[in-house]
Protein backbone atom coordinates (compact mmCIF):
# COMPACT_ATOMS: atom_id res chain seq x y z
CA UNK A 1 0.00 0.00 0.00
CA UNK A 2 1.30 3.79 -1.15
CA UNK A 3 -0.07 5.94 1.25
CA UNK A 4 0.74 9.69 1.35
CA UNK A 5 3.09 11.85 4.37
CA UNK A 6 -0.03 12.66 5.87
CA UNK A 7 -1.73 9.95 5.88
CA UNK A 8 1.17 8.24 7.69
CA UNK A 9 1.36 10.99 9.96
CA UNK A 10 -2.42 10.86 10.94
CA UNK A 11 -2.57 6.93 10.93
CA UNK A 12 0.20 6.82 13.15
CA UNK A 13 -1.49 9.65 15.82
CA UNK A 14 -4.19 7.48 15.69
CA UNK A 15 -2.48 4.55 16.64
CA UNK A 16 -0.47 6.52 19.35
CA UNK A 17 -3.87 8.02 21.24
CA UNK A 18 -5.74 5.03 20.75
CA UNK A 19 -3.11 2.76 22.56
CA UNK A 20 -3.47 5.17 25.46
CA UNK A 21 -6.82 5.68 25.28
CA UNK A 22 -10.19 4.22 24.37
CA UNK A 23 -11.31 6.95 22.64
CA UNK A 24 -9.69 9.09 20.36
CA UNK A 25 -11.15 12.46 19.30
CA UNK A 26 -10.30 15.29 16.95
CA UNK A 27 -9.12 17.51 19.32
CA UNK A 28 -6.36 14.98 20.82
CA UNK A 29 -5.35 14.47 17.35
CA UNK A 30 -4.98 18.28 17.06
CA UNK A 31 -3.01 18.48 19.94
CA UNK A 32 -1.04 15.47 19.44
CA UNK A 33 0.06 16.71 16.00
CA UNK A 34 0.13 20.47 16.42
CA UNK A 35 -2.47 21.15 13.81
CA UNK A 36 -5.73 22.66 14.22
CA UNK A 37 -8.76 21.49 13.90
CA UNK A 38 -10.06 21.99 10.60
CA UNK A 39 -6.78 20.56 9.06
CA UNK A 40 -7.73 17.17 11.34
CA UNK A 41 -11.32 16.85 10.08
CA UNK A 42 -10.03 17.38 6.48
CA UNK A 43 -7.76 15.05 6.73
CA UNK A 44 -9.90 12.92 8.35
CA UNK A 45 -12.59 13.18 5.39
CA UNK A 46 -9.53 11.82 3.33
CA UNK A 47 -8.90 8.81 5.26
CA UNK A 48 -12.74 8.37 4.92
CA UNK A 49 -12.67 8.00 1.62
CA UNK A 50 -9.28 5.88 1.62
CA UNK A 51 -11.61 3.72 3.36
CA UNK A 52 -9.18 3.28 6.77
CA UNK A 53 -11.22 5.42 9.41
CA UNK A 54 -15.00 4.95 9.57
CA UNK A 55 -17.44 7.64 8.39
CA UNK A 56 -18.91 8.78 11.85
CA UNK A 57 -15.77 10.34 13.41
CA UNK A 58 -17.41 12.89 15.55
CA UNK A 59 -17.66 11.35 18.49
CA UNK A 60 -14.42 9.12 18.49
CA UNK A 61 -12.05 8.32 15.55
CA UNK A 62 -12.50 4.63 14.70
CA UNK A 63 -10.16 2.72 12.11
CA UNK A 64 -11.67 0.20 9.52
CA UNK A 65 -10.12 -3.13 9.39
CA UNK A 66 -8.22 -1.58 6.16
CA UNK A 67 -7.42 1.02 8.07
CA UNK A 68 -5.75 -1.21 11.04
CA UNK A 69 -3.93 -3.07 8.09
CA UNK A 70 -2.43 0.07 6.90
CA UNK A 71 -1.25 0.98 10.69
CA UNK A 72 0.14 -2.68 10.83
CA UNK A 73 2.22 -2.05 7.82
CA UNK A 74 3.30 1.36 8.63
CA UNK A 75 4.56 0.45 12.31
CA UNK A 76 6.67 -2.74 10.72
CA UNK A 77 8.69 0.71 9.49
CA UNK A 78 8.60 3.02 12.18
CA UNK A 79 9.26 0.47 14.93
CA UNK A 80 12.84 -0.09 13.18
CA UNK A 81 13.52 3.03 11.46
CA UNK A 82 12.86 4.37 15.30
CA UNK A 83 14.86 2.00 17.04
CA UNK A 84 17.49 2.81 14.54
CA UNK A 85 17.44 6.66 15.57
CA UNK A 86 16.58 5.84 19.52
CA UNK A 87 19.56 3.16 19.89
CA UNK A 88 21.92 3.53 17.19
CA UNK A 89 22.01 7.23 17.11
CA UNK A 90 21.30 7.97 20.41
CA UNK A 91 18.65 10.90 20.31
CA UNK A 92 16.17 11.09 22.77
CA UNK A 93 12.68 9.07 22.59
CA UNK A 94 10.63 12.05 21.29
CA UNK A 95 13.07 12.86 18.77
CA UNK A 96 13.62 9.58 17.90
CA UNK A 97 9.91 8.91 17.22
CA UNK A 98 9.98 12.15 15.19
CA UNK A 99 12.82 11.65 12.72
CA UNK A 100 11.36 7.72 12.51
CA UNK A 101 7.87 9.55 10.88
CA UNK A 102 9.92 12.16 9.14
CA UNK A 103 12.13 9.00 7.58
CA UNK A 104 9.29 6.75 6.50
CA UNK A 105 7.30 9.85 5.06
CA UNK A 106 9.90 11.42 2.73
CA UNK A 107 11.93 8.71 2.30
CA UNK A 108 11.30 5.67 -0.93
CA UNK A 109 10.13 2.63 0.16
CA UNK A 110 12.58 0.68 -0.22
CA UNK A 111 15.25 2.80 1.31
CA UNK A 112 13.07 2.05 4.36
CA UNK A 113 13.03 -1.26 4.02
CA UNK A 114 16.78 -1.42 3.72
CA UNK A 115 17.17 -0.19 7.03
CA UNK A 116 14.53 -1.99 8.63
CA UNK A 117 16.78 -5.00 7.12
CA UNK A 118 19.87 -3.63 8.65
CA UNK A 119 18.41 -2.53 12.19
CA UNK A 120 17.06 -6.43 12.40
CA UNK A 121 20.12 -8.01 11.43
CA UNK A 122 22.00 -5.71 13.65
CA UNK A 123 19.21 -6.49 16.55
CA UNK A 124 19.79 -10.27 15.84
CA UNK A 125 23.65 -10.02 15.78
CA UNK A 126 23.77 -9.12 19.44
CA UNK A 127 21.44 -11.30 21.10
Amino acid sequence: MTHCSGQIRYLIAIKELSDKDEYVRCVNISRHLGVSRPSVSKMLRCLVNSGYVYEDFCNSVVLTPEGEAAVDEIFSSFREVNIFFNKFLKLPKEEAREQAIKFITDFPHDTCDRLKALVKRTLNKNK
